[in-house]
């Protein structure tokens, strides 16, 4: 597992705006800026996907964000459950089924934080 301690994946699932602004978006794009991590994954489970969907700030800060090489995606059930899948394949998040995903990320041994 040694071989994945510099990727770090960080699930945001909460609609607490406040958080995505003050935490999770300030400590991933932080952490891209200032190289504390080589490979940088955001996931956007649950409640998120819905709030990312509606508010511009986040949109554009989230943008900003993957314009520094972050990787965004988002799960499908959520946003099939909100409505919101192709607002957020329009955003540039790959959508796709997670849970999947987020055990091989475990398996790999990446550095996993949620909020």
């Amino acid at each position: 597992m040694v071989e994945n301690k510099d990727k770090l994946v960080v699930v945001w699932t909460s609609n607490d705006r406040d958080v995505a602004l003050k935490m999770v978006f300030m400590y991933v794009l932080n952490s891209r800026l200032k190289n504390w991590w080589e490979d940088i994954t955001l996931i956007l489970w649950g409640p998120s996907a819905n709030l990312l969907s509606q508010d511009h700030e986040l949109q554009e800060y989230l943008e900003k964000i993957m314009e520094q090489g972050v990787t965004v995606e988002a799960c499908i059930t959520c946003a099939e459950m909100y409505g919101v899948t192709k607002k957020l394949s329009d955003l540039g998040l790959d959508v796709k089924k997670m849970g999947s995903q987020l055990t091989e990320y475990l398996k790999e041994g990446r550095n996993i934080i949620t909020f």
